[in-house]
């Protein structure tokens, strides 16, 4: 049974009844198979754009949808209870917007944000690097200034959107100190920039997930986001949206497999959906109250950090009392619990490393292995600060 949602607006209404139709439409008929091939999903954000389901909370001068980000995420959510890792890539293409849609420069918004929010572009990112976790403030990728703009030199890890993404939200360091970190706008596809092979995993597998190593990727003026040196604030407040865009998609996994589950059982067992069910509307009820207010201007930061974790738990539960409760039937295609379980495992692990760093959504992620001119390299071989790699590379720039 759908959500019963309490939304601002009768525009707001019509949003989600769309999302709903062009989730059943698109979505529901190709998640199994790509998930089970890992092949990714051709077309899926064009169609998204056209849709009007691309750029939903960025101004509608840009070709945005001028939506509250209570209503956009509850966009995200219903696409998740369809496809949870396109829901995932939804979100991280819409943080990857997020630095050039509120601190970039008229200049800015009016060259880049309209390919952007219309589909035609796909952004991605990540705030993890090697020994750094998701700690903005202790980034070790450098962008060098030169005469006609910057050269950017580093490795990162868990890129959502690795390999597929138009363009690549990056904090780098510009300076000495700690908090000299900048923001730039970087593009997918470089002679200079080599991703890794896609991370293995049980599950979330359509849309890949890499490590990406910028080998001296020149980044010409315009890409500098806001201020030299002054980045911090806009990876702050990535890592609260993206703690929102986390709990949005968790939430909606878990509304996924407590519909398949209240379906199967009858009135004298629907106990036992009592606190499953308990968990996820708590959850969507953090995540809203987060929502609303970033929507009024109030800090929400700390709400932000309660909101992924409990809905991820609460995805956690949701899956493991679906799959005791379908029990045989539990691995068909019709009601796919297990693949709903794997998925809520995954995001669990994804935000667990990371929980001290204060890791965000969307494939931020943290990791362990070394970084600097001798970082490891795809298939473990060594990565010099030289030119050279043998990783696929995008054709297609910003």
């Amino acid at each position: 049974m759908p959500v019963d949602r309490l939304l601002p607006t009768d525009e707001a209404h019509d949003l989600i009844a769309r999302t709903r139709a062009f989730a059943d439409r698109e979505l529901a008929s190709r998640v199994t198979g790509c998930e089970a091939d890992a092949s990714y999903p051709t077309g899926l954000f064009t169609a998204l754009g056209r849709a009007g389901l691309s750029g939903l909370p960025y101004p509608v001068r840009y070709g945005g949808g001028g939506q509250p980000y209570e209503v956009y995420l509850q966009v995200v959510e219903e696409l998740a209870a369809r496809w949870a890792a396109v829901a995932g890539a939804v979100d991280v293409h819409t943080l990857a917007c997020l630095p050039t849609a509120a601190h970039g420069t008229d200049a800015q918004r009016e060259q880049w944000l309209p390919g952007m929010l219309d589909g035609a572009l796909t952004g991605g990112g990540s705030r993890s690097e090697p020994h750094v976790g998701a700690d903005p403030s202790a980034v070790t990728c450098r962008a060098e200034r030169t005469r006609a703009g910057h050269l950017l030199q580093g490795t990162q890890l868990a890129v959502a959107h690795g390999g597929r993404a138009h363009f690549h939200t990056v904090f780098a360091r510009t300076g000495p100190a700690r908090p000299d970190v900048s923001c730039f706008l970087a593009p997918g596809a470089d002679e200079y920039l080599y991703f890794a092979a896609p991370e293995e995993a049980t599950a979330l597998r359509a849309i890949p997930t890499t490590a990406a190593y910028w080998d001296g990727v020149y980044l010409e003026p315009e890409r500098l986001i806001g201020a030299p040196g002054r980045g911090l604030r806009i990876a702050f407040d990535l890592l609260d949206a993206g703690r929102l865009g986390g709990a949005a998609c968790a939430t909606g996994l878990a509304q996924a497999a407590l519909d398949v589950a209240g379906a199967f059982v009858t009135g004298a067992d629907r106990h036992l959906l009592a606190e499953p069910a308990g968990a996820v509307d708590s959850a969507r009820a953090i995540y809203l109250d987060a929502a609303r207010r970033r929507d009024a201007g109030i800090s929400y930061t700390r709400q932000a950090s309660v909101a992924e974790p409990a809905a991820v738990e609460a995805a956690v539960k949701a899956t493991a009392a679906a799959v005791r409760i379908l029990g045989a039937v539990a691995d068909t295609d019709e009601f796919p619990v297990r693949r709903y379980a794997r998925e809520a495992a995954v995001l669990r692990l994804r935000i667990a490393p990371a929980a001290g760093a204060g890791s965000g959504a969307g494939g931020a992620g943290s990791g362990a292995v070394g970084v600097g001119g001798a970082a490891p390299g795809p298939a473990g071989r060594r990565f010099e600060a030289g030119r050279g790699g043998a990783l696929s590379v995008r054709g297609s720039v910003v």
